[in-house]
């Protein structure tokens, strides 16, 4: 299928729209003293945040764009008559939210799917405490907007060595439960500075230029189909820990384009 800019353009809008809806609503239960947390199959919580907000952004597509499918991380998967396929995380980083910190977001990826072949074209990271939101549309640059102020184009770091670096990373056990502990102590070792602004946060401050490398060592599809044309049309890159720009890898990496190679260099050791 051959779509055009215009088609991007369209639902580029209606992601930022239908993410300010879905803003208000996940706000209504942030920090909120009744707010109830459940413990999914796989032990991570979710929120009626979580739910709700993914309701509505679907309930909101089957009117804009009933002929896209949709993969999302709260309800089974809506089968797509289009190329287009839209994948949405509600509130990445449901950790955050239930512990009143604000650097949780939600995820609206769109996927194109020809054949066998399929690559995410649009990403709209918004965090919804924060008042921000950055995105991306591909062959459009990407933008960083902060509440009232008008969207400003954004392009990652030219930082191009470990040294350099400020490095980034959700959860250190993770590293450990995949035996990939030295290469976490080698990059904590010799990056200038590590911090722990992990999830979907940890990736934009790379896309913005605040951060030079966010490394997750376990990742969804609906954690990582936003980020890939964010990054890369901030001048970065969004790939797994083999290097190939994907969301179906089960890890991701955000880094600038002069700091990547080393950095597989090092998760790659055997």
């Amino acid at each position: 299928m051959a779509y055009t800019n215009a088609d991007l353009a369209s639902r580029l809008d209606f992601a930022l729209a239908v993410y300010a809806e879905a803003r208000q609503l996940i706000m209504s239960f942030y920090q909120h003293s009744s707010l109830e947390v459940e413990e999914k199959t796989d032990f991570s919580p979710v929120t009626e945040a979580d739910r709700g907000a993914e309701k509505l952004i679907r309930e909101r597509l089957d009117v804009a764009f009933p002929e896209d499918g949709v993969l999302g991380e709260e309800f089974p998967e809506k089968p797509g008559q289009s190329a287009f396929r839209w994948i949405l995380d509600p509130v990445d980083g449901t950790k955050s939210f239930v512990h009143g910190v604000p650097l949780f977001g939600t995820l609206i990826g769109l996927e194109v799917i020809e054949g066998e072949h399929r690559h995410c074209v649009m990403g709209v990271c918004g965090f919804p405490a924060l008042n921000e939101v950055v995105y991306a549309s591909e062959g459009n640059g990407t933008y960083w907007k902060i509440g009232d102020q008008p969207p400003r184009r954004v392009h990652v770091s030219q930082v191009s060595t470990i040294e350099e670096c400020t490095f980034l990373t959700t959860n250190m056990q993770r590293w450990q439960k995949i035996g990939k502990w030295e290469a976490y102590t080698e990059i904590l070792e010799r990056c200038k500075l590590s911090r722990g602004w992990g999830d979907c946060y940890g990736h934009v401050l790379v896309a913005t230029g605040r951060a030079d490398l966010m490394v997750d060592p376990a990742l969804n599809p609906w954690d990582a189909a936003a980020l890939v044309p964010i990054l890369q049309e901030a001048g970065g890159h969004f790939v797994d820990w083999k290097g190939v720009p994907t969301i179906y890898g089960k890890n991701g990496i955000s880094v600038t384009g002069k700091l990547k190679d080393e950095v597989l260099q090092i998760l790659n050791k055997s």
